[in-house]
């Protein structure tokens, strides 16, 4: 089977915003504008083609991340419409680690908001080149030129409007083309009567001043449009190849704006989609580790190359089972064939292949370098995962993810759902690498940790539903750590003589505090062999347990520096168990001594007033 599209003429591209900003609203009409649907669904209705799980419908947000394909003229996008919540941001997260582009949606009243600045960082973090759609112009206060200073201010950018408004709120009728120097106005809320006219005369200094900011931003971007700048011979043609070059390069990032919710601005925004963003072509290879001789390793967007794919969602599907979504990035994998989890050195037989289009899905026989598709029959893959050819094993960066800030108790109601809560809660773990399950040793609950009490209550609700499970769940509790505001030092020495062979371990050590995100680092300065090698690992292990299980006030400890610089041993009586125990004696002897204090979870908030 061939490729339906060539490379040059795909885009893999997320929606991403602020929570409200209308990123779904978006997705749906331009799913209905390619074709892809027949009837734009609401998200205040519940209707929503990306928002398919009941409880995004119910609660008229996007939870999870939903993909599909739609094609716009001869070109073919794959779009992934992503949650605008905070308690969310892995959806983001993993979904930018595989995209080429995005287009980030901002809300015309509130211009950028505290998720705008979060989500913007992460596309940061991944290179991702994007343009701006500044969304809801028709709402009352909705401001273009607000919107976009903030853009420069807030998110540090050089916004460059390719695209400026015809009239606000009440009175917005469509938007002046500054490329084409043309008038776009919609005479419905429908986005049926189109009409393509001059620049009317009142907007026309207005237009002539923009488009020439315009002109200068590309200029600037190559030697050839400078030239022609100057001499002024820059062709529409010569516009887009410039303002293209310049978001790839990240010099700048177009703006266009509309109203997603009454039909205007959708098919401009498609186009700068397909002539401003990446293909697969353009974004850099991408580099690995050779999984048997630890070499870099460079893989690039071709049919011909070996496979190679990353893992980046996975989800629990009531008809096939365990779907794993991926992202190609070079080779090309048919239904039915068998790959390698480098990750995990397991082989994996792909049983079917499925393209996506929210939770709807059509099997396809095979994928090629630069698609995003979903397997059945991965048993042991999951998010961050990479899949490569067997005789070619490549590891791929992974992905980071946040720790939880938050957990609750949880048990089940009656004896009947104790095994199920245990399956439920394994599947949701699988599926979200920000959701934590984990038993206190000292009360035996089962506890779980997440994002947020939204989070949190989402996964409860689905437990109720897919999983057919009752629970109690207990009050949030919030997820502190401990570490210590100075160094000191520490001696541990387990000794047990009970008649026969004894116990012996003794350990001195330096504990000293490290930078905010520091973690943990064991130093081993043992000289002279006055502990025995094999036992330094024991020691280690001592340490952390103590630390994982809090010494302070029974919360993990984290930024610390451990030395072991000292300690002895016994020829007959020392072994793995008595080191082990007297490295953990060891760190809660300096602990005491450190000025141990508590860390509670920080978050900036902004209060917004209506």
């Amino acid at each position: 089977m061939a490729r339906q599209v060539p490379l040059a003429r795909t885009r893999n591209i997320g929606i991403i915003a602020h929570i409200d900003a209308g990123k779904t609203t978006v997705t749906e009409r331009i799913l209905f504008y390619t074709k892809k649907i027949y009837k734009t669904g609401e998200v205040h209705d519940g209707a929503a083609t990306m928002d398919w799980m009941p409880q995004e419908q119910e609660r008229g947000i996007t939870i999870t991340a939903a993909a599909t394909t739609a094609f716009w003229g001869d070109h073919r996008i794959n779009i992934i419409d992503t949650p605008g919540h905070v308690d969310f941001t892995v959806e983001v997260e993993r979904s930018l680690r595989v995209l080429d582009g995005a287009v980030v949606v901002f809300d015309g009243v509130a211009g950028v908001e505290p998720q705008s600045e979060t989500v913007w960082r992460q596309a940061d973090r991944y290179r991702v080149p994007r343009i701006c759609f500044i969304n809801k112009l028709d709402r009352t206060g909705a401001d273009f030129w607000r919107c976009v200073d903030m853009i420069r201010e807030r998110l540090g950018a050089t916004p460059v409007p390719i695209q400026i408004p015809i009239g606000s709120e009440d009175g917005f009728l469509g938007v002046i083309d500054l490329v084409r120097m043309k008038a776009i106005q919609y005479r419905d809320d429908r986005g049926e009567h189109i009409e393509e006219t001059e620049v009317p005369e009142a907007l026309r200094d207005e237009a002539k001043q923009n488009r020439e900011r315009m002109l200068e931003a590309v200029a600037e971007v190559d030697d050839d449009l400078t030239h022609k700048y100057f001499e002024g011979t820059l062709t529409d043609a010569d516009i887009k190849h410039g303002l293209r070059l310049g978001t790839l390069e990240y010099k700048f990032v177009p703006v266009l704006t509309g109203s997603a919710l009454k039909n205007k601005g959708i098919q401009p925004m498609l186009d700068a989609v397909v002539d401003y963003l990446p293909s697969p072509l353009d974004v850099p290879p991408v580099i690995g580790e050779d999984a048997r001789t630890h070499a870099e390793v460079l893989r690039t967007v071709d049919d011909k190359e070996p496979f190679s794919a990353l893992a980046f969602k996975i989800a629990a599907d009531p008809f096939v089972g365990k779907l794993a979504f991926f992202r190609v990035y070079s080779g090309t994998l048919k239904s039915g064939s068998y790959v390698l989890n480098a990750t995990k050195g397991k082989r994996e037989r792909v049983g079917r292949i499925l393209q996506m289009h929210a939770n709807h899905r059509e099997e396809i026989d095979e994928v090629y370098a630069g698609d995003i598709a979903a397997a059945v029959g991965l048993k042991d893959t999951f998010t961050g995962d990479t899949l490569s050819e067997p005789d070619h094993p490549v590891i791929l960066e992974s992905i980071t993810f946040p720790e939880p800030v938050i957990e609750v108790a949880i048990e089940p109601k009656t004896k009947a759902d104790q095994d199920k809560l245990a399956i439920a809660l394994q599947r949701l773990a699988d599926e979200d690498p920000t959701f934590r399950v984990h038993t206190d040793e000292e009360s035996g609950q089962t506890r779980i940790a997440g994002m947020g009490e939204l989070h949190l209550d989402v996964l409860v609700d689905r437990m109720v539903r897919e999983f057919k499970v009752a629970a109690n769940v207990g009050r949030p509790s919030v997820s502190y750590r401990e570490t210590i505001r100075r160094a000191a030092e520490g001696n541990g020495r387990f000794v047990r003589q009970t008649g026969g062979k004894g116990q012996y371990g003794h350990a001195v050590i330096k504990l000293e505090p490290l930078e905010k995100g520091g973690g943990y680092e064991f130093v081993d300065k043992i000289v002279g062999g006055t502990i025995p090698r094999e036992f330094i690992k024991s020691v280690d292990q001592g340490i952390r347990e103590a630390l994982e299980t809090g010494i302070f006030a029974g919360y993990p400890m984290v930024d610390v520096r451990v030395t072991l610089f000292d300690g002895s041993y016994h020829e007959v009586d020392s072994s793995e168990m008595a080191f082990k125990i007297a490295g953990s004696m060891a760190v809660k002897d300096a602990v005491e001594k450190a000025d141990p204090t508590v860390l509670e979870p920080m978050m900036r908030v902004e209060v917004t007033m209506i």
